[in-house]
């Protein structure tokens, strides 16, 4: 049977179950074998990670054929006007090419876990969140999109893939999770 796992992958944790000391990938929080990420988080954001022993529920959640909406919570330096929130919303050039259009808006601080170690506060720059929601997955694509609009990316949370969140769930913290009965990604 198929099983699907949310994880709250902690801030400066790896997106894999090897190669890092302990504490610092997925082994040292999922203890179930024969689960892989669908997808990747890098170690510094936060967040939602799906992990599976399907690997073709995995290539659907990953895959952008899919264009499975992904929605992040990004605390930016500065404060975004509606002009640069238009320009996420067409979507930016970036040194691969352009991203797809994106919905972005300005929204009030999210209630969330703290980070360790806390982002860096600067009393003379303002800082301000986003939610940002994609349907690609280049790498390091919010963080490099915020950047391009001029309000580099100070904290970045993952906190939706299609219709699986991590609400309720404290850094490194994991959940078995229904599968969908429709779509790409169904079991039937």
């Amino acid at each position: 049977m198929t099983r699907l796992i949310l994880l709250n992958k902690p801030f400066n944790v790896l997106s894999q179950f090897s190669g890092g000391n302990p504490g610092e990938t997925l082994a040292g929080f999922v203890k179930v074998p024969e689960v892989y990420p669908a997808g990747r988080l890098d170690k510094d954001s936060e967040g939602l990670l799906l992990l599976t022993d399907d690997g073709r529920l995995q290539a659907e959640i990953s895959s952008p054929r899919f264009k499975l909406p992904k929605n992040y919570l990004v605390q930016v330096e500065g404060i975004p006007t509606e002009e640069t929130l238009q320009k996420l919303r067409k979507g930016v050039t970036l040194n691969d090419g352009p991203t797809l259009p994106a919905k972005a808006k300005l929204i009030d601080p999210p209630d969330l876990w703290d980070r360790n170690p806390p982002v860096r506060y600067r009393k003379s720059v303002p800082d301000s969140w986003v939610s940002l929601t994609i349907t690609e997955g280049r790498n390091r694509q919010v963080r490099r999109m915020t950047a391009a609009v001029g309000f580099p990316t100070l904290r970045l949370v993952r906190w939706q893939i299609g219709d699986w969140t991590v609400e309720g769930l404290a850094p490194g913290e994991w959940r078995d999770a229904p599968l969908p009965k429709t779509g790409p990604k169904s079991r039937a």
